[in-house]
């Protein structure tokens, strides 16, 4: 079984029979860190295509933007608008994620949110380097790294492989505990550990963060290759949807960080 450090995925289901996502990698089941996902129910609807993880994660990207956008114009009332929506955001994430049933409606639900999240932020960042650009290059820069991640799987210039996967997993977690002691050192010493504190060594972690993210977006290619090649009915295509989300909300906010550190400089 294939494992991938995104969450999002662990409902999944695996199946034998079809493929089209990627033509290059590798036969094999999937899993997430979480446990193994549930086995599917026989095959009774119309399997996965490729379309229908392009136009779902079409349908939450261009949602998230609108939302965004939105909050983003209302100004300096976006910024009350930020932590509201990331409460929110992380209990709908939650909901999805351990919810055993598709939920389109949640997805939905969450793309708004946390559109409304990233909005309120972007703002905040925006004004305090005093550069509203700083919001159109980090946006620019996602998309860019989005882009180049996907060429790289579909052209297997970096194989998927259980060593990678592990590589991967495991970097995802050491980054999650260094945020969290570096937040809990903060409250106790003046910049915690010196990670987001705009000098050398936040600009290295935050480089290493988006390296991360970025490979991240291997194993959500995979699970989606997976999970065509696998047969799963073509409503899991919102958790494939969901996935990528998240991957790229976490790159989003990397690259805006480490775009205000020069602005500062």
């Amino acid at each position: 079984m294939r494992t991938t450090s995104n969450p999002a995925f662990k409902n999944l289901p695996t199946t034998g029979g079809y493929a089209n996502f990627n033509h290059g990698q590798g036969q094999g089941g999937y899993g997430t860190p979480f446990g193994q996902a549930p086995a599917a129910p026989p095959q009774t609807a119309r399997p996965m295509t490729i379309d229908d993880v392009v136009t779902k994660t079409a349908i939450t990207l261009a949602l998230a933007v609108v939302t965004g956008a939105a909050t983003y114009l209302m100004g300096p009332a976006a910024l009350g608008l930020a932590l509201p929506a990331a409460i929110i955001g992380l209990v709908l994430a939650m909901v999805v994620i351990f919810k055993k049933k598709v939920s389109p409606a949640l997805v939905i639900a969450y793309s708004a949110v946390e559109g409304v999240f990233l909005g309120g932020i972007s703002y905040l960042f925006a004004m305090l380097v005093d550069n509203p650009g700083i919001v159109m290059q980090a946006i620019a820069g996602t998309m860019g790294v989005f882009a180049a991640m996907l060429v790289v799987y579909k052209t297997g210039a970096i194989r998927v492989t259980p060593k990678l996967t592990k590589w991967i997993i495991g970097a995802v977690a050491g980054v999650a505990v260094l945020m969290l002691v570096n937040l809990i050192a903060s409250f106790f010493v003046s910049g915690g550990l010196g990670l987001r504190s705009g000098g050398a060594l936040a600009i290295a972690f935050s480089l290493l963060c988006i390296g991360i993210a970025a490979f991240s977006f291997l194993l959500d290619f995979d699970a989606a290759d997976q999970a065509i090649k696998g047969g799963v009915d073509a409503k899991f295509a919102w958790y494939i949807a969901f996935g990528l989300m998240t991957t790229l909300v976490w790159l989003y906010l990397e690259i805006l960080r480490l775009l205000s550190y020069f602005q500062n400089d």
